[in-house]
């Protein structure tokens, strides 16, 4: 039989996790404080540009399935499971702040009208679900719940194929009856032999945050071998293919680039360093991804400078503001940190992304925001791509030069054939390239 689910937050995990959900067979409510953000859910409009929720909004909407509300104590007293999807942002001291976790609790134990599953999908520190629980205990006085480990491991921009395609569950239990409903929550992934990972409540928190802080420390040391091929004259593609048939170590995630950014990485790293600090436990190794990351968005500053000499009075075009293609996510983009840098050495930045200009002028209200990549090239004395959307992989080259006022051409994502881009008339310089 379907459960009733209430997910408790909209926002990217928890708008995946209630369509998801629904087009598993199971009836959900969506639940928010902001109720602009349900209005438009209601009327089948994504509050977040990510490929594919749409259809899965809508479609689930038309079947009766799912539903959104503001009501929060209706739709928690109406559920069997209710899932935790708020937002875990990163405090001034680089710890999580679980004020809105505890707030949801809060809730909750006012609406435990009767035994419920309470499942934690937001990302929280080790110890995270124990503490709910006792929380939960001490408000309500019993032991009419259980709580539940079940982190997500979502790519922006690819989120839907990895919650129908995921390459594993994981869930956090300690009692049967708990393990029984989640089961059936997931059923669906069942059928098809996806993996479940059965564990406790702390070795699930910590799956979510040691999958991430290694995924980061692959990105940061194919960036430093990278910067090591410019150096010696080696090719970093090359480099990086020949690794990646080793099948001790993939080829996933060696792209050089920019560095990294978005939702997860830099807060999640930051987050396990600050937690292993509370444990005694140094994590020295993902404390240098971290410094080394930042070191990598402001060397792509400095490689424009050295090409353009002084950066003073200058124009440049800034392609790709979303801190990977296929999301508007800007959330520790790289092309913050480039456009902050480039302001403070008095340039003129013109800028373009396919989904993100909207969420970037919230951060630099001040810059020029192009309707086309074109149109930001225009005048420019030089043009960085920053994301890999692919209409940069199909820029005119001819058309560039032709518009441009400069010659100079930094591609730090390496999207460009380096001898097509020399051959239009550029000065070309990529990442790990010769």
């Amino acid at each position: 039989m379907p459960k009733k689910i209430c997910v408790v937050g909209t926002g990217y995990v928890g708008l995946i996790a209630a369509v998801g959900l629904s087009d598993f067979g199971n009836n959900v409510v969506g639940v928010d404080l902001d109720k602009k953000k349900i209005d438009m859910l209601v009327q089948g409009i994504s509050p977040i540009y990510e490929p594919g929720v749409e259809d899965y909004l809508n479609r689930n909407l038309e079947s009766g399935r799912l539903t959104f509300t503001t009501e929060i104590a209706k739709a928690l007293q109406e559920s069997n499971v209710i899932f935790i999807a708020v937002g875990t942002p990163e405090k001034e001291n680089e710890e999580a702040d679980l004020s809105y976790v505890e707030a949801v609790v809060d809730t909750i134990a006012e609406n435990l009208n009767e035994y419920k599953v309470i499942v934690t999908k937001s990302t929280v520190p080790v110890g995270t679900n124990r503490w709910i629980k006792e929380l939960l205990k001490k408000k309500t006085g019993g032991n009419n719940f259980d709580v539940v480990s079940n982190p997500e491991f979502l790519r922006e921009g690819k989120a839907a194929q990895d919650f129908f395609h995921p390459d594993r569950t994981v869930i956090g239990y300690e009692s049967e009856k708990a393990k029984d409903i989640m089961f059936r929550v997931y059923r669906t992934l069942n059928v098809t032999s996806v993996p479940f990972v059965w564990c406790s409540l702390e070795t699930a928190e910590l799956i979510k945050y040691a999958s991430n802080a290694f995924l980061a420390t692959k990105i940061t040391f194919i960036n430093e071998i990278a910067n090591l091929s410019e150096a010696v004259g080696a090719d970093i593609h090359q480099v990086a293919k020949s690794m990646g048939m080793d099948g001790r170590i993939s080829s996933k995630f060696l792209h050089p680039g920019p560095g990294y950014g978005g939702s997860c990485f830099p807060k999640d790293t930051k987050a396990i360093v600050s937690f292993g600090k509370k444990f005694g436990v140094k994590m020295k190794l993902i404390d240098s991804v971290i410094k080394t990351n930042e070191l990598q968005k402001e060397r792509m500053v400095e490689k424009i400078k050295k090409l353009s000499g002084t950066l003073k009075g200058k124009t440049i075009t800034v392609l790709g503001l979303a801190f990977k293609q296929q999301t508007d996510d800007v959330r520790e983009s790289p092309a913050i940190t480039i456009i902050d840098k480039l302001l403070k050495e008095g340039v003129n930045v013109q800028a373009h992304d396919p989904k993100a200009m909207d969420n970037f002028s919230k951060l630099f209200p001040d810059i020029m925001y192009c309707h086309t990549a074109y149109d930001a090239a225009k005048n420019a004395d030089a043009l960085l791509i920053v994301t890999e959307w692919n209409e940069y992989r199909g820029l005119e080259l001819s058309k560039l030069k032709t518009i441009m006022k400069g010659d100079i051409l930094l591609d730090t994502r390496n999207l460009l054939d380096p001898d097509d881009v020399k051959e239009a008339g550029f000065i070309y310089e990529g990442v790990g390239r010769k």
